[in-house]
Protein backbone atom coordinates (compact mmCIF):
# COMPACT_ATOMS: atom_id res chain seq x y z
CA UNK A 1 0.00 0.00 0.00
CA UNK A 2 1.39 3.65 -1.17
CA UNK A 3 1.56 5.92 1.09
CA UNK A 4 0.12 9.06 -0.55
CA UNK A 5 2.46 12.45 0.02
CA UNK A 6 0.49 15.32 2.22
CA UNK A 7 -1.02 17.72 1.15
CA UNK A 8 0.24 20.56 0.11
CA UNK A 9 -0.92 22.85 3.21
CA UNK A 10 -0.24 20.25 5.37
CA UNK A 11 3.22 20.29 4.20
CA UNK A 12 3.55 24.16 4.58
CA UNK A 13 2.35 23.75 8.26
CA UNK A 14 5.09 21.19 8.82
CA UNK A 15 7.57 23.33 6.93
CA UNK A 16 6.38 26.64 9.38
CA UNK A 17 6.75 24.35 12.28
CA UNK A 18 10.21 22.79 11.46
CA UNK A 19 11.47 26.40 11.07
CA UNK A 20 9.49 27.77 13.92
CA UNK A 21 10.95 24.95 16.14
CA UNK A 22 14.52 25.35 15.14
CA UNK A 23 14.46 28.80 15.53
CA UNK A 24 13.05 28.15 19.11
CA UNK A 25 15.43 25.88 20.18
CA UNK A 26 18.72 27.81 18.44
CA UNK A 27 17.61 31.39 19.67
CA UNK A 28 16.94 29.90 23.41
CA UNK A 29 20.61 27.62 23.19
CA UNK A 30 22.05 31.14 22.51
CA UNK A 31 19.89 33.45 24.83
CA UNK A 32 21.07 31.29 27.20
CA UNK A 33 24.36 31.24 27.01
CA UNK A 34 25.12 34.93 25.59
CA UNK A 35 22.55 36.83 27.82
CA UNK A 36 21.40 35.26 30.37
CA UNK A 37 24.54 33.20 31.59
CA UNK A 38 26.60 36.13 31.92
CA UNK A 39 23.89 38.97 33.42
CA UNK A 40 23.39 36.94 36.22
CA UNK A 41 26.28 37.81 37.48
CA UNK A 42 24.31 41.07 38.57
CA UNK A 43 23.13 38.33 41.28
CA UNK A 44 25.01 38.44 44.48
CA UNK A 45 24.28 35.45 46.35
CA UNK A 46 25.52 32.53 44.73
CA UNK A 47 22.68 30.33 45.41
CA UNK A 48 20.18 32.37 43.71
CA UNK A 49 22.00 32.88 40.90
CA UNK A 50 21.66 28.90 40.01
CA UNK A 51 18.17 29.03 41.20
CA UNK A 52 17.64 31.64 38.78
CA UNK A 53 19.70 29.86 35.95
CA UNK A 54 18.22 26.62 36.55
CA UNK A 55 14.33 27.98 36.86
CA UNK A 56 14.96 30.07 33.69
CA UNK A 57 16.07 26.83 31.91
CA UNK A 58 13.63 24.58 33.48
CA UNK A 59 10.79 26.87 32.45
CA UNK A 60 12.19 27.09 28.58
CA UNK A 61 12.29 23.47 28.70
CA UNK A 62 9.02 23.21 27.70
CA UNK A 63 9.69 25.59 24.62
CA UNK A 64 13.00 23.33 23.84
CA UNK A 65 10.45 20.37 23.75
CA UNK A 66 8.21 21.44 21.60
CA UNK A 67 10.41 22.84 19.04
CA UNK A 68 12.15 19.59 19.62
CA UNK A 69 9.42 17.68 18.36
CA UNK A 70 8.46 20.03 15.65
CA UNK A 71 11.58 19.69 14.18
CA UNK A 72 12.38 15.86 14.11
CA UNK A 73 8.35 15.69 13.14
CA UNK A 74 8.77 18.20 10.63
CA UNK A 75 11.49 16.47 8.98
CA UNK A 76 10.21 13.07 9.37
CA UNK A 77 7.13 14.27 7.42
CA UNK A 78 9.33 16.10 4.69
CA UNK A 79 11.58 12.98 4.37
CA UNK A 80 8.33 10.72 3.32
CA UNK A 81 6.97 13.46 0.89
CA UNK A 82 8.45 15.92 -0.94
CA UNK A 83 11.85 15.26 0.10
CA UNK A 84 12.39 11.29 -0.36
CA UNK A 85 15.64 10.48 -2.48
CA UNK A 86 13.56 9.64 -5.49
CA UNK A 87 12.38 12.98 -5.26
CA UNK A 88 15.73 14.63 -4.88
CA UNK A 89 18.38 15.49 -7.56
CA UNK A 90 22.09 14.39 -6.05
CA UNK A 91 22.87 17.54 -4.44
CA UNK A 92 19.92 17.67 -2.91
CA UNK A 93 20.25 14.04 -1.79
CA UNK A 94 23.65 14.51 0.05
CA UNK A 95 22.65 17.78 1.51
CA UNK A 96 19.44 15.83 2.86
CA UNK A 97 21.57 13.24 4.37
CA UNK A 98 23.52 15.69 6.16
CA UNK A 99 19.74 16.96 7.48
CA UNK A 100 19.65 13.58 8.36
CA UNK A 101 22.34 13.20 11.01
CA UNK A 102 22.02 16.43 12.38
CA UNK A 103 18.51 16.55 13.05
CA UNK A 104 19.94 13.01 14.58
CA UNK A 105 22.12 15.16 16.27
CA UNK A 106 20.05 18.19 17.35
CA UNK A 107 17.25 15.49 18.65
CA UNK A 108 19.96 13.45 20.89
CA UNK A 109 21.87 16.89 22.21
CA UNK A 110 19.05 18.28 22.77
CA UNK A 111 17.23 14.49 24.87
CA UNK A 112 20.81 14.58 26.62
CA UNK A 113 21.09 18.12 27.64
CA UNK A 114 17.79 18.19 29.05
CA UNK A 115 18.69 15.12 31.34
CA UNK A 116 21.68 16.58 32.41
CA UNK A 117 20.09 19.82 33.44
CA UNK A 118 17.38 18.38 35.70
CA UNK A 119 20.73 15.86 37.25
CA UNK A 120 22.72 19.42 37.46
CA UNK A 121 19.86 21.50 38.86
CA UNK A 122 18.81 18.67 41.07
CA UNK A 123 21.88 19.13 43.09
CA UNK A 124 21.22 21.31 45.35
CA UNK A 125 17.45 22.40 46.55
CA UNK A 126 15.25 24.63 44.45
CA UNK A 127 17.62 24.52 41.96
CA UNK A 128 19.98 27.02 44.34
CA UNK A 129 23.40 24.93 42.72
CA UNK A 130 26.31 28.02 43.66
CA UNK A 131 27.35 29.77 40.36
CA UNK A 132 30.00 32.06 39.58
CA UNK A 133 28.16 33.12 36.38
CA UNK A 134 25.65 30.86 34.09
CA UNK A 135 28.45 28.85 32.89
CA UNK A 136 30.94 28.03 35.88
CA UNK A 137 30.21 27.02 39.27
CA UNK A 138 31.69 28.44 42.83
CA UNK A 139 34.28 27.95 44.49
CA UNK A 140 33.31 26.32 47.17
CA UNK A 141 31.20 24.04 44.71
CA UNK A 142 32.03 20.38 44.95
CA UNK A 143 33.60 17.83 42.51
CA UNK A 144 30.16 16.23 41.57
CA UNK A 145 28.47 19.71 40.90
CA UNK A 146 31.50 20.93 38.53
CA UNK A 147 31.50 17.62 36.62
CA UNK A 148 27.91 17.21 35.99
CA UNK A 149 28.64 21.60 35.41
CA UNK A 150 31.06 20.68 32.57
CA UNK A 151 28.89 18.19 31.08
CA UNK A 152 25.65 20.43 30.60
CA UNK A 153 28.45 23.20 29.06
CA UNK A 154 29.63 20.29 26.75
CA UNK A 155 26.04 19.08 26.12
CA UNK A 156 24.34 22.71 25.44
CA UNK A 157 27.88 23.49 23.20
CA UNK A 158 27.07 20.82 20.92
CA UNK A 159 23.62 21.37 20.83
CA UNK A 160 24.46 24.55 19.62
CA UNK A 161 27.15 23.50 17.05
CA UNK A 162 23.99 21.37 15.59
CA UNK A 163 21.47 23.70 15.69
CA UNK A 164 23.70 26.00 13.62
CA UNK A 165 24.48 23.05 11.06
CA UNK A 166 20.78 22.38 10.59
CA UNK A 167 20.18 26.10 9.97
CA UNK A 168 23.38 26.07 7.69
CA UNK A 169 22.18 22.75 6.07
CA UNK A 170 18.66 24.31 5.54
CA UNK A 171 19.53 26.85 3.89
CA UNK A 172 21.67 25.04 1.52
CA UNK A 173 18.74 22.82 0.85
CA UNK A 174 16.20 25.63 0.23
CA UNK A 175 18.43 27.27 -1.92
CA UNK A 176 19.10 23.94 -4.21
CA UNK A 177 15.19 23.58 -4.33
CA UNK A 178 15.12 27.50 -5.52
CA UNK A 179 17.63 26.81 -8.45
CA UNK A 180 16.35 23.40 -9.96
CA UNK A 181 14.28 24.14 -12.77
CA UNK A 182 10.25 24.29 -11.76
CA UNK A 183 9.30 21.57 -14.59
CA UNK A 184 12.16 19.45 -12.64
CA UNK A 185 11.00 19.61 -9.55
CA UNK A 186 7.61 18.29 -10.82
CA UNK A 187 9.21 15.42 -12.42
CA UNK A 188 10.55 12.39 -10.13
CA UNK A 189 14.42 11.20 -11.13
Amino acid sequence: MAVSPPSVPLSQVGRAAHDIGLAGLLGGNMFGRLALHPSVTEISNEAERGKVVNAAWRRYGTINTISLAAVVAGWLGARAGEAADARLSEEERHLARAKDALVAAVALTGLASAVQGVRFAGKAPGGAVPLADGDHVAAQAGQDVRRAKRRLNALGAAALTAEAGLVAVNAALAQQGFRRPPARRLLRR
